[in-house]
């Protein structure tokens, strides 16, 4: 399979880095992805990197992996004549490779390996433009370090204790690298702690705006970014690449019908997505976890999108979004399919399902009404007592038009509403703010 890249010269001017990708089809692996597919992505994952030329991808065979190299010795050695032949400088593997195989690999070939980690790492380092994305994404790569240690200098040994008692040798290196690593993480982390800190006082405020909170979802490269700019006309960075958004944007948006809320658009999912990732990145998608209203951002018109969307909902679930979160998908790229695609029928059947083109904007009335309706909920009468110091609670209920009639007492006001359990649960938001307020808070 190959695929040649025009780019002579990089932005810096130095020539680009010749990349080939090798995808590993180890047999017996429990896998629904075919191998060609899985090529494919891990090709665009190398296109999204900056300074590679990408000069070709291979699927390889494999009966079982060899610990020592990945592959067989006879495979290292092929793979060596077209590595020289290519003027290969870069090979990135498309799945996990230890640290003893890419060291042994890195010296059989003499060049630079990358496995699917660490390449999502480097892009992920590209990407990253807030100051909470950029943290994370080195808090991921010290981890990620850190399992690269392996004994490959312990010649490089530091001086025995002064007093020269007999024993085993000091300090070696790969120990010295990892204590600074663990330091350098712990830096990181009380920054992140900082970060995080500013953030919930941001959510903190978002919650007292009556505006339910709508996340875009989906496996990277499904058209989220193309949603959410021709929703909110922002200007956020739409292109046809894996990883096109890293950092969170939430804009303010106005629905057709009138309906105000807060759209987020978050990273794409992947499959198998670095666990270093999946921790680290918590944080950048609680924005998910707060949602009213998820909306799954599918490629319908990608040959694997089944498997991409049971890929996102697995992360869905690692990242402990209840199930009771309402959401819909949106069959995004229709504009790909034929007008008689069958998946269009399937479509039809399916209450929760809504085919669009977020580039030519077929469709996306209806999308627009299934958000407006999923954010309607069922209406339930409820008795209210508040204090007269709950001044802001009282004010919010009566700006949300959910006031059937209200009867002051002595000491507060008994209120009946008529609310939807978002609205409540916003509501209740509210109680500890005034709360503060009664205390002489000063808003």
């Amino acid at each position: 399979m190959s695929a040649q890249d025009g780019d002579t010269t990089t932005a810096t001017g130095r020539a680009p880095t010749r990349a080939l990708v090798l995808h590993p089809d180890i047999r017996g692996t429990d896998t629904a992805r075919d191998p060609e597919g899985a090529l494919a992505e891990a090709m665009a994952l190398a296109r999204a990197l900056p300074g590679i030329a990408l000069i070709d991808g291979q699927v390889v065979r494999l009966p079982r992996p060899h610990p020592g190299h990945l592959f067989g010795s006879g495979k290292v050695a092929e793979l060596k004549a077209r590595i020289e032949a290519d003027e290969i400088e870069l090979v990135l593997v498309d799945g996990p490779v230890s640290p003893v195989q890419q060291r042994n690999l890195e010296r059989e070939w003499s060049v630079k390996l990358l496995d699917r980690t660490g390449l999502i790492l480097e892009i992920f380092a590209d990407r990253a433009r807030t100051r909470e994305g950029v943290l994370q994404v080195e808090l991921a790569a010290l981890s990620y370090q850190r399992t690269r240690l392996v004994r490959a200098w312990t010649h490089l040994e530091r001086q025995r204790g002064g007093l020269g008692f007999v024993g085993g040798p000091g300090e070696t290196q790969i120990e010295a690298d990892r204590r600074a690593i663990d330091t350098q993480m712990v830096r990181l982390r009380r920054q992140l702690e900082k970060v995080a800190k500013t953030r919930e006082l941001h959510r903190a405020a978002r919650r007292r705006v009556p505006y339910p909170v709508v996340a875009l979802v989906g496996y990277t490269n499904a058209g989220k970014s193309t949603l959410f700019n021709r929703m909110t006309g922002a200007a956020v960075m739409a292109k046809d690449m894996l990883f096109a958004t890293l950092d969170p944007t939430m804009r303010a948006v106005v629905l057709p019908g009138g309906l105000e809320v807060i759209l987020s658009d978050t990273v794409g999912f992947i499959s198998d997505l670095p666990t270093q990732l999946v921790a680290a990145f918590r944080a950048t998608l609680e924005e998910v976890l707060e949602a009213d209203l998820i909306v799954h951002v599918r490629d319908i018109a990608h040959p694997e999108t089944e498997a991409q969307a049971a890929d996102v909902e697995s992360i869905l679930a690692d990242l402990g979004v209840a199930q009771s979160v309402p959401r819909i998908e949106v069959w995004n790229k229709i504009d790909l399919l034929p007008a008689d695609d069958p998946l269009l029928t399937v479509a039809a059947r399916r209450d929760t399902v809504y085919p669009a083109s977020a580039l030519t904007g077929a469709g996306l009335e209806t999308v627009f009404a299934a958000i407006t309706a999923a954010l309607d909920d069922e209406r339930h009468e409820t008795v209210l007592d508040l204090a007269y110091d709950q001044g802001r609670a009282r004010a919010w209920l009566f700006s949300e038009g959910v006031v059937l009639d209200e009867e002051p007492g002595d000491t507060g006001s008994t209120i009946r509403v008529n609310w939807t359990a978002r609205q409540r649960r916003r509501f209740e938001s509210l109680l500890a703010p005034d709360a503060a307020d009664g205390q002489g808070a000063d808003d």
